[in-house]
């Protein structure tokens, strides 16, 4: 792959016909760039020059692209060896660079998966993050909802843990999920190990989607269980028989799907709305609907083009896609795909039966969840403009931001900062501070840490046009000096004092001249701060907890005679964490190396002595 950046001469006016004579006819990436060098839109071609020329040889484009048309200063291209490599590098530079005029989907990490742990009795449960963490992961699934679903599923059938390893490790009795047929109780071995990885292999099959195998399997051990007079056996295997077809009539569908997602785009406006339905091995995995970013109208194939390129290079496409319309560069994407994955891959527009059926699910799924979006999207909006009429502002906040402190009695304290943007929460930005060195509850300091440490390099990082501070004037005179102290000006600053017994809607609006606002429950622009507000308390005391009760097991751990640095790491390590500890009995303390039986009973006395 090699880079071609090329400049036009002019400072104000590009001569695009030019440009796209001097581009030979490869494959490759092009990229508008406008003032500043911001680039506005990242393209792919089959043929560099034809593309490029496509836009500057004055045929109507649509508003959104003459837009961007007019603001181009220079173009730069890469050329590259296929077209799937173009298709890549298109991909990658969209989700760094996120230009102006590209429809951008959002960059979602945290798809749901199952996973099942690499342990002597392994753990199914719900897991989100990397694809490269240990043991055997399924999916990923498009929501939360059908992981859940799948996941009681296992349960019930397989009865496979679903506990912690610390947890594990610590039990000396059965817990409730055994009591009532979701476990079967490894923990304290009321299982073999044989058993449970027959039940292990018995759940796999179920998750790769091959339940008619499983079930012959079943239908043949049921068998020789009756034949050896194991009746109790045999009746256990016949209700897991039943459960199991069960479970498969209301997972299956009519027809043989095999592995295919099928993808509806509805568009209204400036908004759209892309709905995927997910079939594995003919299980329906679920639905999700994904609501693009767009500057102004776009057509719905140009959109799903986008999908295409950005969701299945970031996550395995399956061997079918199914799509609502025809898209232009069908044939590039599909190439692409099935040279990424290794394998043939079909792109069908023309559908019959059962898939058209399931195709006109997915368009009226797409309808109804653009409207509801569109609605809460309104609602947001009708927040922001009364938000911007009480506090008088200029525009809309493009970036909101919240800080609260929390603490009990000042042990440990600390302080939250949560972000929204026009669109709602946005829980990747979301920051906690532990605060240290300070008088035990003082909120005053507190904040003032806070602060200091969030705008301590503020140039580095994005600046919020409302900063609300939970609390009075104390606390919003702490916020004011922070600011001007690091040089920033332009953020309003608002405290946010309660209102009259606590009262939800009642709260007082304080700010820096000394007014105070009280616009009543009936605000649109209250409700908004509100929002923000309690989920700010939220985030500071769920810190807090955590860090409270990590430092009164530590504390209590180091209060204990005998037990050193040394013998405090190892407990922590053989039970994975300080919850392991408190759940482990008396033997199983013992049996961790420097911990004799005497030493045993009083940790185990120490963190129960709260219990009674």
């Amino acid at each position: 792959m090699s880079g071609r950046p090329v400049e036009d001469d002019a400072a104000q006016e590009f001569d695009g016909k030019r440009f796209a004579r001097s581009l030979p006819s490869s494959p490759g990436v092009y990229r508008m760039l406008g003032d500043d060098d911001a680039v506005l839109y990242v393209g792919k071609a089959s043929a560099l020059d034809k593309r490029v020329m496509s836009y500057f040889s004055g045929r109507q484009h649509a508003p959104r692209i003459q837009m961007m048309l007019s603001r181009v200063r220079r173009m730069e291209v890469t050329l590259t060896r296929t077209e799937a490599e173009a298709l890549l590098l298109e991909n990658q530079l969209i989700k760094s660079l996120r230009p102006r005029y590209n429809i951008l989907m959002r960059d979602d990490k945290s798809y749901p998966y199952v996973r099942m742990t690499e342990h002597a009795f392994p753990r199914v449960a719900f897991y989100r993050g990397s694809r490269q963490a240990s043991g055997r992961l399924f999916g990923p699934y498009p929501g939360a909802g059908a992981v859940r679903e799948t996941l009681n599923a296992l349960h019930k059938l397989f009865r496979l843990r679903s506990c912690e390893d610390s947890i594990f490790a610590g039990r000396t009795r059965p817990c409730l999920q055994y009591q009532i047929a979701r476990c079967t109780a490894p923990c304290v071995g009321l299982i073999s190990a044989e058993d449970y990885a027959e039940s292990v292999r018995e759940a796999s099959l179920f998750l790769e989607g091959r339940s008619d195998v499983l079930g012959e399997a079943l239908q043949a051990r049921m068998e020789r269980a009756a034949e050896a007079l194991d009746f109790e056996e045999a009746a256990r295997l016949r209700d897991l028989i039943a459960h199991l077809r069960k479970v498969q009539a209301e997972q299956h569908v009519e027809g043989d799907l095999g592995d295919i997602d099928v993808l509806a785009c509805a568009i209204d406006g400036p908004s759209a709305c892309v709905v995927l339905l997910s079939y594995r091995n003919g299980v329906n995995l679920g639905t999700r609907s994904y609501f693009p970013s767009m500057q102004g109208e776009a057509d719905p194939a140009e959109v799903l083009s986008a999908f295409l390129s950005q969701h299945y290079l970031q996550f395995p496409p399956p061997r079918e896609i199914v799509l609502d319309r025809e898209i232009e560069d069908r044939a590039l994407i599909e190439a692409a795909l099935g040279e990424r994955i290794g394998r043939k891959l079909a792109i069908r527009t023309s559908v019959r039966s059962e898939r058209a059926r399931l195709l006109q699910i997915a368009q009226r799924t797409a309808v109804a969840a653009l409207a509801s979006e569109i609605d809460t999207a309104g609602a947001q909006q009708r927040r922001l403009d009364d938000l911007v009429r009480l506090l008088a502002l200029d525009a809309p906040p493009e970036r909101i931001e919240c800080f609260d402190i929390s603490h009990t009695q000042g042990e440990a304290t600390v302080a939250s900062c949560v972000v929204f943007g026009p669109q709602g929460a946005q829980r990747n930005e979301y920051r906690r501070f532990n605060i240290q060195d300070i008088t035990p509850g003082d909120d005053y300091a507190a904040m003032q840490q806070a602060l200091e440490r969030r705008f301590r390099r503020a140039a580095e990082g994005r600046l919020p046009d409302l900063l609300l501070i939970d609390g009075s004037s104390g606390q919003l005179g702490m916020a004011t000096q922070v600011l001007t102290a690091a040089g920033l000006s332009g953020i309003t600053v608002v405290g946010v004092a309660k209102g009259e017994s606590r009262r939800p809607g009642h709260e007082t609006l304080v700010l820096p001249d000394g007014q105070r606002l009280r616009p009543g429950p009936d605000s649109p622009g209250l409700h908004l701060i509100q929002q923000v507000r309690d989920e700010a308390h939220r985030f500071a005391i769920t810190g807090h907890r955590g860090r409270r009760a990590k430092a009164r097991m530590r504390s209590t751990l180091e209060d204990i005679e005998g037990i050193g640095a040394r013998r405090r790491a190892a407990l922590l390590r053989h039970f994975g964490g300080l919850a392991g500890v408190r759940a482990a009995g008396v033997e199983e303390l013992s049996r961790v190396e420097g911990i004799n039986a005497a030493l045993a009973r009083r940790i185990y006395a120490a963190l129960h002595e709260t219990d009674s």
